[in-house]
């Protein structure tokens, strides 16, 4: 009796224990499971991104994902977030996310805050205004944000500048940003980019021809609103740094277009040139109080490396190739203008 009863614990403890190893070996399972198979859904394409903002909190995180139908079981993914303690270490920033990554994997790389930078392109442009929306399409930087500290002087004093020549700060290149790059992240920046531009040899240069760095950028706008032609850049600049070494006026026609705030504008017309603007070389001597578009480093080195000459005057060719007539005497560039107006007249083009 006492062995039949021995015998029979026995069967119950072995059956218990292998319950238990069963439910065990099912939770390890499951936990497995949750953990490592694959739960990132990508329609269409093997990968996707997402872009978390600044501040963001977890449950943004999981609206971002989950508005996207990225996650097939949210149970699960929740769950491994919160053992990885995810929820609160959220990073902002733009991930690259592959279709079937698994819970772990998909967490470990929004935790390590490991993001793919962005392209920030821009060569030349017209105003601040252009640069910032180019900018902050890319990054998270809000337009607002970044033209106001463009436009703050308090701001732009500690760099060297002020909100009419901070277009000389922005040298046009490709760049490489985090996505998530605030507006003052993005001006210093530009500030370090700035210095790297501007080498010994250039500032050498610059001091050389009696000019400030800002003074080239500002020149180099104008050189870059006359002509495309790179092989033009530096005879047109020669002749504007002529025109200031006599103490003339530059009476450049792009410095009256921005003024006027038209950039349609093919023909300056004579009753413009009286518009009243700092901007107006016509009306004012020396050079205007900022860059008048954004240069580019081509019309930046044609400043710095300046043809020397005589020409002190230039017109458009009247075969509108884009090129221009050079003159060292009025009566000769009266000649060469007369020559252009009649082109223009031909094409009727009036403004």
């Amino acid at each position: 009796m006492a062995k039949s009863k021995t015998s029979f614990l026995k069967k119950i403890i072995i059956s218990l224990i292998v319950i238990l190893l069963l439910s065990g070996g099912y939770i390890v399972y499951y936990g497995y499971r949750m953990i490592y198979k694959s739960n990132v859904v990508i329609i269409g394409k093997s990968t996707t991104y997402i872009y978390i903002k600044t501040g963001s909190t977890f449950e943004d995180v999981m609206h971002t994902l989950y508005e996207r139908n990225l996650i097939k079981d949210k149970t699960s993914f929740e769950w491994v977030a919160e053992r990885k303690q995810y929820k609160n270490k959220v990073k902002p920033g733009r991930y690259l996310i592959k279709g079937k990554m698994n819970n772990s994997s998909l967490i470990d790389l929004l935790r390590s805050g490991e993001q793919k930078p962005v392209k920030v392109i821009f060569n030349t442009a017209r105003t601040k205004e252009d640069i910032v929306s180019k900018v902050c399409r890319v990054i998270e930087a809000d337009s607002t944000s970044l033209i106001d500290l463009l436009n703050d002087n308090e701001y732009l004093k500690k760099y060297g500048f002020d909100e009419q020549n901070v277009l000389a700060l922005l040298i046009p290149n490709t760049y490489e940003f985090y996505w998530n790059t605030s507006a003052e992240q993005f001006v210093d920046r530009m500030t370090k980019e700035y210095k790297s531009f501007w080498n010994d040899e250039r500032k050498s240069k610059a001091k050389a021809n009696g000019l400030s760095q800002t003074e080239v950028a500002i020149i180099a706008s104008i050189v870059q609103q006359e002509s495309n032609a790179k092989s033009e850049k530096p005879i047109i600049a020669g002749v504007y740094i002529n025109r200031l070494k006599k103490g003339m006026k530059l009476q450049a026609d792009p410095t009256v277009i921005y003024a006027i705030g038209d950039f349609n504008i093919h023909r300056v017309l004579f009753e413009q040139l009286s518009y009243d603007s700092p901007y107006n070389t016509y009306l004012y001597a020396g050079l205007p109080p900022g860059p008048i578009c954004l240069p580019t480093t081509a019309s930046i080195d044609a400043v710095l490396y300046y043809e020397h000459h005589n020409y002190i005057y230039f017109c458009a060719k009247e075969d509108f190739s884009g090129k221009h007539n050079f003159a060292k005497t009025l009566n000769e560039h009266n000649t060469n203008a007369k020559k252009f107006r009649a082109a223009l007249n031909r094409r009727g083009i009036k403004k």
